[in-house]
């Protein structure tokens, strides 16, 4: 027989008992779209969390420490950070030199955390406008977070903060003229053994005008691992340091044995960029093999991505109990085609018809109520999961705690494919044990029975 053939007669039978088939199908429709409605939220919250753990730093970043290493003698020196470099699949490394500076603009002052880096970590950056800082430029050239003005308040004639002030500070970093205070240092720290020597030695503290070529991409409400820092080209900050501190390098530096400064760098912090996802875990054990505390974004995804899945599991899990009674309703309604359809089988079996197709066609039933019920119950999932995420967009997203642009129920295409083709399977297997009976009725008896 044709498939064609077994295809016209499969849907000749469905639509003899039009009820019947209606309400099998409808079995599969609510099968389907129970168990997609929960993948889909499973799926859904996931991708929201992938999107919080992007939002605090990138994924392909590891973070390395110099304190709480195993080894107390470990020091990040830039020796250190290239020897990172040379790890398999590290395709940059940026050490991280900051220094707390005071900003003055018109009568509002803020305090700004200044972070040297270098170009592998500017190119990092999303900015919103502007350019990135030339390398070892002599003048530093900074990039502003997009929530840094943030860190500006009024102040008073004296130089005070005006606590009762609540008027907002708004300030334009690329515009406006912003004076740097940089500290003052241990190598001047002997002037200030009281609070008039310290305000004094403030007060004839330089100022400093830098430019400011670029801000990072965002609202002053929209927050990112970058929105709260200034940044600029570490060697360029070094350049600049050393005209203020001279052998000193830095505002504070670390001593020797002897309590003389170290003639090079020790940063407390450096970071290691990865070429892939897959690959941070193992440069992070590299690392912490080094004897240096590192961590990662990544990291902490994994441990989340592993309770998800056990919560995608269960989701799952549910809605296949509903497909499951799904297939029980088509085994019914094939096991009570069979009974009805006895005689046509027989007649079927006298006039020379191969077994095999008497098989095939009450698998092609099956299968079409499966792929009906499935297509339906497919339509159905996106129309609530469009639903859910118009409606729940605030309230569902708050009792998850996870933020996503795209709404909290998410079906990927290889989602919908699986629900048809698993759906088709469902009724298939469900028909088998239906179409072997077919297959072994007597023909006579078959024949005899009204």
């Amino acid at each position: 027989m044709r498939p064609q053939d077994l295809i016209t007669l499969a849907i000749r039978n469905l639509l003899r008992r039009k009820t019947r088939t209606v309400l099998t199908v409808l079995g599969v429709v609510i099968g389907t779209a129970s168990i997609v409605i929960m993948m889909s939220l499973g799926l859904g919250m996931s991708r929201s969390m992938v999107e919080l753990y992007k939002s605090f730093g990138s994924l392909t970043t590891v973070t390395v420490y110099s304190y709480g290493s195993e080894d107390s003698t470990k020091e990040l020196t830039d020796e250190t950070i290239a020897g990172f470099g040379r790890i398999p699949h590290v395709t940059g490394t940026s050490p991280v030199l900051n220094v707390d500076v005071q900003a003055k603009c018109g009568s509002a002052e803020g305090y700004l955390q200044l972070y040297g880096v270098t170009q592998d970590y500017l190119k990092q950056i999303e900015l919103g406008s502007g350019t990135l800082p030339k390398p070892d430029q002599p003048e530093l050239e900074l990039i502003f977070g997009n929530m840094a003005s943030r860190m500006f308040y009024k102040t008073n004639a004296s130089g005070r903060f005006r606590a009762d002030d609540t008027e907002e500070v708004t300030i334009d970093p690329v515009t406006d003229t912003i004076f740097y205070t940089f500290p003052e240092g241990s190598q001047t720290g002997s002037g200030s053994g009281n609070a008039a020597g310290s305000q004094q030695g403030k007060a004839n503290a330089k100022k400093y005008m830098l430019q400011t070529v670029g801000m990072v991409k965002g609202s002053a409400e929209e927050y990112n691992e970058f929105s709260w820092g200034v940044y600029c080209d570490i060697d360029s900050l070094k350049t600049f340091l050393k005209k203020i501190y001279k052998k000193n390098l830095v505002p504070y530096p670390k001593t020797n044995k002897k309590g003389k400064p170290l003639s090079y760098y020790v940063y407390n912090e450096a970071y290691v960029f990865v070429d892939d996802m897959e690959n941070v875990s193992a440069v992070q054990t590299r690392i912490n093999d080094m004897g240096f505390q590192a961590n990662s974004n990544m990291q902490w995804l994994e441990q989340s991505q592993q309770t998800m899945g056990m919560v995608q599991a269960v989701l799952g899990g549910i809605g296949a109990v509903s497909l499951l009674v799904a297939a029980i309703g088509i085994v019914n309604t094939m096991m009570m085609s069979i009974y009805e359809r006895t005689r046509e089988i027989g007649i079927m079996k006298v006039l020379g018809c191969d077994m095999n197709d008497i098989r095939n066609l009450f698998l092609v039933e099956s299968g079409a109520i499966g792929f009906i019920g499935g297509a339906v119950g497919l339509a159905l999932s996106w129309a609530v999961s469009f639903a859910i995420n118009r409606l729940a967009t605030g309230a569902g997203q708050a009792i998850i705690g996870m933020p996503s642009s795209d709404g909290i129920s998410y079906i990927p295409m290889w989602l919908a494919g699986f629900a048809i083709v698993f759906a088709i399977a469902i009724g298939t297997i469900a028909g088998y044990i239906p179409a072997k009976r077919a297959m072994s009725l007597s023909p006579l008896a078959a024949i005899r029975n009204e």
